[in-house]
């Protein structure tokens, strides 16, 4: 029941409804804010925490001894650590990357050599690499266990065979990569060639993971919703844009219509026609007594 005051044909009171094209923004404003697998390793900085270590530790040894090498890696990995927390960083990460390095330390303490520091590295890729290749055989790939489990899609991913298989193929592909770190920096190893042993640990890190990451996105691709991190700010500005000029438009017409159904309300009201669509809204006034000359019809 309308108010008494109301004009008839006048929208109830109250706020506008949003306009679909801004629930469509919100979601995927939602969507870009959450993190990429290249936030998950750490971007940039995540590179410098990894590598500054070992490049510590190298530099010392050559000057210093292996003793003062031990020492200032492992002050080295606590300041990276306490730098992490100050950031609000992951703490498991920030332990993690302090345990590495502690382990390796000890190694190299235990071993009495400076190319002990990366045994513990060398060997963790045959760990990694032998869960990647058992993971394969029992259907379980695991870059499709990690990335639908750090999208929340569940398992339901397994009930699709040709997602399976692409999973397998990425899959397959960072056992290749730790297959290949675990060869070179295993015969430099064997080798005594600690300079060269460090500058493969650096070169084949994160680089290298970055194009294990661009390998896997090319193989499963858009099917599990995969993008690279460039195309996918780019796609979330353009679908923020669209939305954006979407929500505008809707609203734009929105008001527009009230408006008008407002002013059809109000002269209903008043007892005057509302104005016609497509003509204008002037009304023609006559005053009595007035005199209209009749058309001429051509017959006298």
């Amino acid at each position: 029941m309308s108010h008494p005051h109301e004009p008839a044909g006048a929208p109830p009171a109250g706020p506008l409804p949003a306009a679909p094209g801004a629930e469509d923004g919100a979601g995927q404003a939602a969507a870009r804010t959450r993190p990429t697998l290249w936030d998950q390793l750490g971007g940039p900085m995540g590179m410098v925490d990894s590598g500054l270590p070992v490049v510590v530790f190298v530099i010392v040894n050559a000057f210093a001894g292996l003793g003062w090498a031990i020492g200032s890696s492992l002050a080295c990995g606590a300041v990276i650590a306490a730098w992490r927390l100050i950031r609000r960083k992951p703490v498991m990460q920030a332990i993690g990357g302090l345990i590495g390095v502690g382990v390796a330390a000890f190694i190299a303490y235990r071993t009495g050599s400076a190319k002990g520091y990366f045994l513990f590295g060398i060997w963790s890729f045959v760990v990694y690499g032998a869960g990647l290749v058992l993971s394969i055989l029992v259907r379980w790939p695991l870059v499709g266990v990690v990335w639908e489990g750090l999208n929340g899609r569940g398992m339901r991913w397994r009930q699709d065979r040709s997602l399976v298989r692409r999973y397998d193929a990425a899959t397959a592909v960072w056992v290749l990569v730790f297959v290949i770190r675990f060869v070179v920096q295993r015969w430099l190893y064997d080798t005594d060639k600690v300079g060269w042993l460090a500058t493969a640990r650096l070169v084949m890190g994160y680089p290298m993971w970055f194009l294990a990451i661009v390998a896997t996105v090319l193989i499963v691709g858009s099917a599990a919703g995969m993008h690279l991190p460039w195309r996918r700010r780019a796609a979330g500005a353009t679908a923020s844009t669209t939305a954006s000029s979407t929500g505008t438009t809707t609203a734009s017409t929105t008001v527009s219509s009230t408006g008008s159904t407002t002013g059809a309300g109000a002269a209903a009201l008043s007892g005057a026609e509302p104005p016609e669509q497509g003509r204008h809204s002037a009304v023609e006034t006559r005053r009595p007594g007035d005199i209209r000359p009749r058309p001429a019809t051509g017959t006298d």
